[in-house]
Order: C-alpha cells, then structure tokens, then sequence
C-alpha cells in the first residue's frame, strides 16, 4: 500500500512540475531539478518506511569530483544514494527509463547519460560523454560496477566501464557498501517494506597510478573494499 500511495505521490509532483522542467529547460538550469528529485526521494523514504544508518560520508569534499561505486542489490539503492551522497551527481542508466514521460525528460536535464546496453559502442559513448561532464564541470558519478542488480543478494563480478571512467578522468573512486536493501526489495518484487538499511562511504581511493594493463587490480581493491563493508 505504501508503495503504491508514493507511485500516485510522485505521479502527481511530475505533472505539477511540468512547468519547472519547462524553465529549467530554456534555462539550462539543472541544479533545481536536482534538489526537487533529492526532496521527493527523501518524502519517499519516510513513506516507505525505511530507515537509513550511515557512516563515512564526512570523507566526502563536497566541491571535487569523486566516482562514486557501490554494490546493487535492489530498485532502492540508486535514489537512496542520490539523496545521500552530498553532491550534485550524475548517473548513467539503460535508456529505456529515459521513455519514461516527463520524468525521462527531467533526467536528461539534470545530466543523467542513458546508454544502450546491447551496444558497445552505446556503453563506450556513454562513458565519454561521463568523462566530459567531469572535465568541463567538475560533476561526479555513480556507478554499479556489477552492472545490474544481484539476483540472490550476494556480490557480483564487477565490469570495466566504471573504471574506465576513473582512469580516464582521473577522479578518485568511492567505495560505498549498501547492507539491507535486498531484503526490503529485492529483484523482481514491485513493493517495499519497511526496514532499516546502512549505508558505508569508504574513504576515497585515487586511480592515479593504474593505467588499462592494471586496472584489474584497482577493480580487485575496490571490490574487496565493498565486500569487506558488507561482510563487517
């Protein structure tokens, strides 16, 4: 019931935010359209019931551009962490949510990149387009390394593309463990429960000194590193 109380919430804020995305759009504004959409998510947690412990996040410089990379076991983790992580940041999704009416719209605004995942020349101009908006604008990224959500909870192989984009800008990685959200809403399930999650920001680790020959031990790192979040 909660969660179908929040789809009409967030239903009706979208079509009554039409005309902000219309002058956030003739404006090239985005930094608005990031504060409403880290607004409606924290309404959503308290609607939802779900309580948040998290650590670490005094790590964070909230002016410099970070890649940001943490586990993904449920729907839930990407917004939660875009309200939690104390910057305007910026994701790349599959660009089928970006056919979503209005709210497809208000993404692109706000700088999210949709990448074709059937493609690898979808995933690789996606990942340039990242390394752009980090050079230009200083805006940082969050990224699932495992590339989709676990389907028993447990840590997947991470991909490249992510470190990729470390290495190519050379922003220092992030490192973030997510503990509970698999139980609240795990793979295939459409409703939450409510339920309390942690959330650990590892400090950050710089990709200077790894280049493509030795990015298989950066990603062994900050595997290890999540994994050791989780496990602790």
């Amino acid at each position: 019931m909660r969660t179908i109380i929040l789809l009409f919430l967030y239903g009706t804020l979208a079509v009554l935010l039409l005309p902000v995305l219309l002058v956030c759009y003739l404006g090239g504004w985005r930094q608005p359209l990031v504060s409403i959409g880290k607004w409606a998510i924290s309404v959503g947690r308290r609607i939802l019931g779900i309580q948040i412990e998290v650590s670490g996040v005094e790590r964070i410089i909230k002016r410099r551009a970070y890649v940001f990379m943490a586990n993904h076991l449920s729907l839930l983790d990407g917004p939660l962490l875009f309200w939690l992580i104390p910057q305007s940041i910026s994701v790349i999704l599959k660009k089928e949510i970006f056919r979503i009416p209005i709210v497809g719209q208000g993404m692109k605004q706000a700088g999210f990149i949709p990448v074709d995942r059937k493609r690898m020349k979808g995933g690789k101009k996606s990942i340039e387009e990242a390394i752009r908006l980090i050079k230009e604008k200083d805006l940082s990224f969050l990224i699932f390394p495992e590339g989709t959500r676990s389907r028993d909870g447990k840590l997947q192989p991470f991909k490249r593309g992510g470190f990729f984009l470390a290495l190519s800008s050379q922003s220092p990685i992030v490192p973030i463990s997510i503990r509970g959200t698999y139980e609240l809403m795990p793979r295939g399930s459409f409703f939450a429960r409510r339920g309390k999650i942690s959330v650990l920001f590892h400090a950050p680790q710089p990709a200077s000194g790894y280049n493509p020959q030795t990015m298989p031990q950066l990603i062994e790192r900050i595997r290890n590193t999540i994994w050791a979040g989780i496990e602790g």
